[in-house]
């Protein structure tokens, strides 16, 4: 083979590779994710406001948040998982379950077929979900009767096997449906955009890039850490004592019921 087309062919396929790699990356799937949702939000009335990527600032850090609508029918904030395989979860479990069933077959055994089952876990989006609204609840005190609605919304080729929640978890071809579904009115239309004006306001996206953010939430998971290996509650500065449950022993906050932090 000529060695120029030799080097051409290898450039090709090593770029094939990196690009295959690039493509199935959680990061290219989760902002490909996030760009199919705003282009569905984007067919919502004119007179909801939609923000997408939002960072805002926490007592423990920062928490970013997919996308939040407003409208005079209350706020919502949308968490989205692009994914694939079949997920298990509920509200209080800690982790959902993804499993992906692959079949294959090979070519010297062209009669067989192997069957692969792949476990992945990931938070808990619903949990995720909630504690955006807490957050931005908590910037609009202006408001105490407004409604914060947090959603969760799968979009990909993800089926939903086994999941039950009291909140909404939902398809992306049912994500209008929901939004426009709530109807009690919770705002005027000046103070939709005075809603909106301040959550943009306290989006920190410009300062903060996802390298910061993330080395946010692991310096805290370090603080909560270290606390712990104190005997210090990270949630109320109590004191962590061992007591015995129905699945064995564990440390829970003496100042328990006030405060329900545990930790195995």
């Amino acid at each position: 083979m000529n060695p120029f087309l030799f080097i051409i062919t290898g450039v090709i396929t090593r770029g094939s590779e990196i690009l295959e790699w690039l493509f199935n990356t959680p990061t290219y799937k989760g902002k490909k994710g996030e760009e199919r949702i705003h282009n569905i939000l984007m067919q919502l009335p004119d007179d909801y406001v939609v923000m997408n990527d939002v960072i805002l600032k926490t007592n423990k850090g920062t928490t970013q948040i997919d996308h939040i609508v407003v409208s005079k029918y209350g706020v919502f904030a949308i968490e989205t998982k692009n994914y694939r395989g079949e997920i298990y979860g509920d509200d209080l479990r800690k982790e959902w379950t993804q499993m992906i069933i692959t079949d294959v077959t090979y070519g010297k055994k062209w009669w067989k077929t192997y069957t692969y089952v792949t476990k992945n876990h990931f938070y808990n989006p619903v949990k995720q979900s909630l504690a955006h609204s807490i957050v931005i609840k908590s910037l609009l005190a202006e408001w105490p009767a407004l409604k914060v609605t947090p959603i969760v919304v799968f979009t990909g080729s993800a089926v939903l096997k086994d999941v039950t929640s009291d909140y909404h978890v939902v398809y992306d071809c049912n994500l209008l449906e929901t939004v426009l579904s709530f109807r009690t009115i919770y705002l005027a239309d000046n103070d939709v955009h005075k809603v909106a004006d301040i959550l943009l306001s306290n989006n920190l996206r410009e300062f903060v890039d996802d390298k910061l953010h993330v080395y946010n939430i692991y310096a805290k998971k370090a603080e909560v850490h270290n606390k712990v290996a104190m005997g210090i509650c990270p949630e109320c500065g109590g004191n962590l004592i061992m007591r015995s449950g129905k699945y064995g022993t564990f440390y829970g906050c003496s100042n328990y019921p006030k405060c329900r932090f545990t930790r195995r």
